[in-house]
């Protein structure tokens, strides 16, 4: 630590929730300290308690449910738990500011960027409207929004997701906090804004002198940013120590466990003589603007322009870049999901001609898993419901007997118990939902599985290990994968083919151990750096 005696000391904390007679125990006497300037990293797999720790520290959490069974936060010899209402708005957003995961949730839909950065400006420092309007200028140039002014008016959904972190980070930093909470403030954000943003947040720690509370499951950046490091899991912290340390001589056998957990490995490539399954020559998917009261097309959106692919029967073709490059508008066309103009062939056939009806029976053998399970089930049906819904529709002459048999069968082979299948979605892991998503894609035997963004909602423990299920099903079925991510760690562990992607077009495409050990083009070269260094990367294209 920097200083003898610390800004923050989290004293034996524990955090009980209550729903009706029921009580969970998240939090269990954890205790932590955070120095003048200091950057401390809090991680562990969800679950593990450590938001809610971030989040007693402002009082942040739904009383009455939650409750504080032990413990002291004491804020520069402040007790903050002990403090009352109007002692905590002297601190929230004044000495201590956080910001949350995902921006979109945080920010409000029907407020200009202006109105809400400039809200916390009145309310805490009591600014007028032109001076607070200066001050927002002037804090959305320092975290790097181009074109600041332009900005001023434009509502959440106008920006681009590093915008919006961007934004998130300039209301935590309007009123130069002591201390920034910053819960996994870039995991829903490409490698490249990734990197942006935490270079960022490093810059303005040193620029303004404040400490940093930092939350993550991303063992890469913390690392990378903090100086300490306390590991959590089940409500309790099982190891602390410099961040080095932590790396180098783990003591404790979860944090060992986190550490080795990152995706490995490297795919087999497929016979070369294997069938192609999916094909496309020159695929285009233009989204027309139209303009004016006739509403006539002035120009084009041209999310894919002149893409070909081939993926063969046990390959993995791993289609990468940042967001809006065009990548699953890709995937989806292939699927004939979306209209568009190219030869498409699956198993040898043109289906790019085919109709609506005449594609119907195709579909059992092109499958999707999507990127959100809590999404993309629904949560009105039981498991076995979910997993057999294709069934019913794609092979009517199985008897309900057999359907269960089936669906028991794809359960198995994602690792998930049968005799749960008559569960709902709410009652699995991140993790196992996605297994879910996975079965419910294998029980129709496809040849064909588009993969989009499979990982990216999960801890990276689980992300290693949905890795090695899918190399496993694609081993055991011959499958041929189309894999679309913006985490090039699991497209290395799982592709033998790359294409990069960026604004529709194909920037470098190859073999996998060419595209990451020997890019050719700058832009490829960036996302690299930013994907496996953490190093600043281009402005965010849409930034």
């Amino acid at each position: 630590m920097t200083d003898a005696s610390p800004m923050i000391e989290i004293d034996n904390l524990s955090v009980t929730f209550r729903q009706g007679e029921e009580e969970t125990h998240a939090v269990r006497g954890v205790s932590l300290t955070i120095g003048e300037g200091e950057t401390v990293a809090l991680v562990g797999e969800s679950g593990s308690g450590k938001s809610v720790t971030a989040l007693s520290v402002l009082k942040l959490l739904p009383y009455p449910q939650a409750s504080h069974p032990s413990g002291a936060i004491r804020f520069r010899g402040k007790d903050l738990m002990a403090a009352d209402d109007t002692a905590l708005r002297e601190v929230r957003g004044n000495k201590i500011s956080m910001v949350f995961q995902e921006p979109m949730t945080s920010l409000n839909p029907l407020h200009t960027i202006e109105k809400q950065v400039g809200e916390i400006l009145t309310l805490h420092l009591g600014m007028r409207r032109e001076a607070a309007k200066v001050r927002v200028l002037e804090l959305l140039e320092k975290v790097g929004i181009q074109d600041a002014e332009n900005r001023l008016g434009a509502y959440p959904h106008q920006l681009s997701g590093g915008q919006r972190q961007r934004v998130m980070i300039a209301m935590a930093l309007a009123n130069e906090p002591d201390l920034l909470i910053a819960d996994e403030p870039t995991t829903a954000l490409d490698v490249t804004v990734q990197a942006q943003i935490l270079a960022l947040l490093k810059s303005l720690q040193k620029e303004m002198g404040m400490a940093m509370l930092l939350i993550t499951h991303d063992l890469g950046i913390v690392r990378k940013m903090a100086d300490r490091t306390y590991v959590m899991t089940g409500g309790e912290i099982v190891e602390e120590g410099a961040t080095e340390t932590i790396f180098t001589a783990a003591q404790h056998d979860y944090t060992k466990h986190l550490i080795a957990a990152e995706p490995k490995g490297r795919p087999e490539p497929p016979r070369k003589d294997a069938p192609i399954v999916m094909e496309t020559e020159n695929l285009k998917v233009w989204f027309p603007i139209k303009e004016g009261i006739l509403r006539k097309t002035v120009d084009y959106v041209k999310a894919v322009d002149g893409i070909s692919v081939a993926v063969r029967e046990g390959q993995t073709v791993g289609i990468v870049g940042e967001s809006g490059s065009g990548k699953t508008t890709l995937g989806l066309a292939m699927m004939r999901l979306l209209s568009s103009e190219g030869s498409i062939r699956f198993n040898g056939a043109a289906i790019d001609g085919l109709s609506s009806n005449e594609i119907r029976p195709l579909r059992e053998q092109m499958q999707i898993v999507f990127q959100d399970p809590f999404g993309s089930l629904s949560p009105r049906l039981s498991i076995s419901q979910i997993v057999e819904e294709g069934l019913l529709v794609q092979q009517t002459n199985l008897s309900a007997a057999e359907r269960r048999a089936r669906v028991t069968a794809a359960l198995e082979e994602v690792s998930i118990d049968p005799a749960m299948q008559d569960r709902y979605p709410h009652e699995f892991s991140g993790g196992q939902r996605q297994r879910i998503a996975i079965a419910r894609a294998m029980v129709l035997q496809p040849r064909f599985v588009m993969l989009d963004e499979p990982t990216s909602a999960l801890d990276m423990s689980v992300q290693a290990q949905i890795v090695d299920l899918l190399r496993t099903l694609q081993k055991r079925h011959n499958l041929a994968y189309l894999f679309i991510s913006h985490d090039l760690k699991v497209v290395r562990a799982l592709a033998d083919q790359v294409i990069v992607m960026r604004a529709g077009k194909v920037v470098e495409q190859g073999p996998a151990d060419a595209i990451f050990d020997a890019p050719q083009t700058d832009y490829t070269k960036t996302l690299m750096a930013a994907a496996f260094d953490l190093a600043t990367g281009p402005g965010d294209a849409a930034a």
